[in-house]
């Protein structure tokens, strides 16, 4: 077998779940229908072309097959229709073939759509949609079906000790589906008692805590913003659904109150935990053509069209210290970005980016989540005179990302201003820093998969981080300050290129050195080069040794940004700040 084959049925063995896909929302009955008539509900749509810029002018040619083709041909999954009825079909089941079907089971690599739209569609359905409570009790029913006919499948093995207890499941969902999954997992009234299997009813555990990880596309976790209003909670005829996505409406389905006013927080005892949830953030809403462009008119820049940026990440609190009285912090789940719309040619689900992600998110080996820890703002010398003489100055510091792996055309995560998805900080936050502080900016996080390097003779796996952090607009006394600025400049901006050795690779870095010596025991190596070439050698390239205790856990590493030259901070300013990479293996 291959070397990449093998790698492939590897990782089958050990991570290779059913996955459960939930579509998103379906806003008349017309579009309900047309979910309907679709076996795959949208995860089975590729895209023939990309955005290598924000010129909407531009499109290159990119062809990328779809998920389900994907997953199929890239990780051998199946998708589970049979005899052309689904799963939850009740004459899948019923009679002597559906017993037969019933006693077969579905295999571990199973594709299963969530049909909940079938209900709702004048096809097969009452042509009436029901709540996001109703949809999560649908899953719920689901995903107890699924464990039964895996546990049946893995019982026609030899030796099998598989048991209702050992099933696991990946959830990934599209915009509302993302709600619909939190709905199942944050409210246990939701959960299940009993399915129909072979036209009885059987009891069966529940199901919460069998999920292993969740993807969200595109989910707006914190409600849906029309001019910068959250829609509200009534609306009238056939805009009635879109109420779903009020926050107060939110509240109540999803069993969680609002934290500062926001509701796309998870509870510190969800299952899975924080760590097992994944946010796929779309960025271009040039591209969202729904209602001729009116959506993303209505909700504006730094969105997909339809999801404003911030309101398609998840967070959660984590408490600092011992104690009842312990202080929590805001801390982000897993995310990333794509130059993707929320749907459509040049949507989200079917692209490249964001099923690189996904696939990394659910078999990876590394998570790398990538922080930059800022010190403080240095501003331009004339500027500076400004504020001494008492003049308030502002400034926004726009901070731009890529991260790119050996010999790929997409990034894993892109965050630029064109698209209006930088990360922001302003001057005047920076300013309140005290000696010793840091202002913790979240950029992005990246999962490695070591199946997917471009030579697998070669030892280690690599990434590269893009880091820019532009000159911002100056403004004294709130006018810009027009002396000294030059447009397009950069405070810093550097490629830096990462790699990473585990054991084994280790000694195979040593070997093709002409090393023979073997590296201690377990220990891993890590090497870094920045691409500048003006830098002094040793503050270009270097690398770290690592212990098998010190990656135990996950362990950071402090990279500073170097500095400009004295004279160039006087001209445009300068932030202090360090690059915090925290690395650890992936389960």
């Amino acid at each position: 077998m291959a070397t990449a084959e093998a790698a492939v049925e590897a990782l089958s063995t050990a991570k290779r779940y059913p996955i459960i896909y939930v579509r998103g929302f379906a806003f008349s009955a017309s579009e309900r229908d047309e979910t309907a008539a679709d076996p795959y509900c949208g995860f089975n749509v590729g895209s023939t072309v990309a955005r290598a810029t924000a010129d909407k002018n531009r499109p290159q040619s990119y062809f990328f097959e779809s998920p389900i083709v994907r997953l199929s041909l890239d990780h051998k999954y199946e998708v589970m229709y049979t005899d052309g009825i689904q799963i939850l079909d009740p004459t899948w089941s019923n009679g002597p073939m559906g017993q037969a079907r019933v006693d077969k089971g579905i295999p571990m690599n199973s594709i299963i759509i969530h049909r909940f739209y079938d209900a709702g569609s004048n096809l097969v359905g009452s042509g009436k949609s029901s709540s996001i409570s109703d949809y999560a009790k649908e899953l719920a029913k689901l995903i107890a079906t699924v464990r039964l006919l895996v546990r049946n499948h893995e019982s026609h093995k030899d030796g099998c000790t598989y048991t209702d207890a050992d099933f696991r499941c990946y959830l990934v969902a599209h915009s509302m589906g993302g709600l619909i999954v939190r709905a199942l997992l944050q409210n246990k009234a939701n959960d299940v008692s009993k399915i129909l299997v072979s036209d009885g009813e059987v009891k069966v555990a529940p199901v919460r805590d069998t999920v292993a990880k969740v993807f969200t596309y595109a989910t707006p976790h914190n409600g849906i913003e029309l001019g910068g209003f959250n829609v509200p909670r009534v609306l009238p005829g056939f805009l009635k659904d879109a109420s779903t996505f009020n926050r107060d409406v939110m509240r109540a389905y999803l069993d969680k109150q609002l934290i500062g006013g926001n509701i796309n927080y998870l509870p510190e005892d969800i299952s899975p935990p924080p760590s097992h949830w994944f946010c796929m953030v779309g960025t271009n809403r040039l591209d969202y053509e729904v209602a001729a462009g009116l959506s993303r008119n209505f909700v504006g820049r730094g969105s997909d069209g339809l999801v404003r940026i911030d309101n398609a990440t998840l967070w959660y609190q984590e408490k600092v210290g011992d104690g009842e009285d312990a202080p929590l912090i805001a801390k982000p789940t897993a995310t990333a970005y794509a130059y993707r719309s929320h749907s459509g040619s040049f949507g989200i689900v079917n692209s490249e980016e964001a099923y690189q992600n996904l696939v990394r998110f659910l078999f990876g080996n590394f998570r790398i989540d990538l922080w930059l820890d800022i010190e403080n703002a240095t501003l331009p010398a004339i500027v500076q005179q400004q504020e001494d003489a008492g003049r308030r100055v502002d400034a926004v510091y726009q901070i731009e990302l890529t991260v790119g792996t050996r010999g790929k055309t997409w990034a894993l995560s892109r965050r630029k201003s064109e698209d209006d998805s930088p990360a922001c900080r302003t001057y005047q936050d920076l300013k309140k820093l005290k000696a010793g502080q840091v202002e913790s900016v979240h950029l992005s996080t990246v999962f490695l998969i070591k199946s997917a390097k471009v030579n697998s003779d070669r030892p280690g796996i690599s990434y590269s981080v893009t880091l820019g952090i532009r000159a911002p607009d100056y403004e004294v006394d709130k006018a810009f300050w027009p002396d000294g600025h030059y447009e397009g400049v950069q405070l810093f901006r550097d490629s830096l290129v990462v790699t990473l050795y585990d054991p084994a690779d280790y000694k195979k870095l040593l070997l093709s050195q002409g090393n023979a010596a073997a590296p201690p025991e377990g220990h891993w190596m890590v090497s870094y080069d920045w691409l500048e070439d003006k830098l002094p050698p040793d503050k270009r390239s270097w690398s770290q040794e690592f212990s098998p205790e010190a990656i135990a856990k996950p362990m950071p590493v402090l990279i500073d940004l170097h500095q400009p030259a004295p004279g160039t901070v006087a001209q445009n300013g300068s932030v202090k700040a360090r690059l915090r990479m925290v690395a650890s293996g992936w389960e």
